[in-house]
C-alpha cells in the first residue's frame, strides 16, 4: 500500500497544479484568451502565464496584439492548488492587479484585487 501511495504522489501533485493551457471566460463579444501557465522563466519557483491564443466569437484571432504577452506574474504555489503573491494583467483595461488563484479540478479561479475589492473569473482547462 505504501508503494501505491508513493507512486500516486507525483500524479496528485500535478492534479493541484496550474501548469497547462487555460481558457479565460468569454467577454461580452464572445471573445476569450488561451493562457499557458508554467514556471516563470526568470524564477522557476514562481508561476507565470502567457497569452498563447486569442479567439473572437467567429474563431481564432492570429492578429490579436497581445499574443505572447505576460498575463500572470510571480505566483507562489502554496499547495492544495492555491497560488498567491503574484499579479494578473487585464489587457482590456491595461491594468495590473494583485492576484491569487485556486485550481479546482479543471477550473482555475483567478482573482484580481485592488485593496480589499476583488473580481474573479473561472478559467477552464484546455484539453488539446
Amino acid at each position: 500500500m505504501t508503494v501505491a501511495l508513493l507512486a500516486a504522489a507525483p500524479a496528485m501533485a500535478l492534479a493541484d497544479g496550474a501548469d497547462g493551457v487555460w481558457a479565460t471566460e468569454k467577454n461580452d463579444k464572445g471573445g476569450y484568451l488561451e493562457v499557458t501557465i508554467a514556471p516563470c522563466a526568470s524564477d522557476g519557483a514562481k508561476t507565470c502565464g502567457t497569452i498563447s491564443g486569442a479567439f473572437t466569437a467567429k474563431g481564432a484571432d492570429p492578429a490579436y496584439p497581445h499574443l505572447g504577452a505576460s498575463i500572470i506574474s510571480g505566483m507562489t504555489h502554496d499547495g492544495d492548488g492555491s497560488y498567491s503573491g503574484g499579479s494578473v494583467w487585464d489587457p482590456e483595461d491595461n491594468k495590473t492587479y494583485d492576484s491569487k488563484m485556486q485550481v479546482k479540478g479543471d477550473v482555475l479561479d483567478v482573482e484580481g484585487c485592488v485593496s480589499i475589492f476583488c473580481r474573479g473569473q473561472d478559467w477552464k482547462r484546455v484539453k488539446h
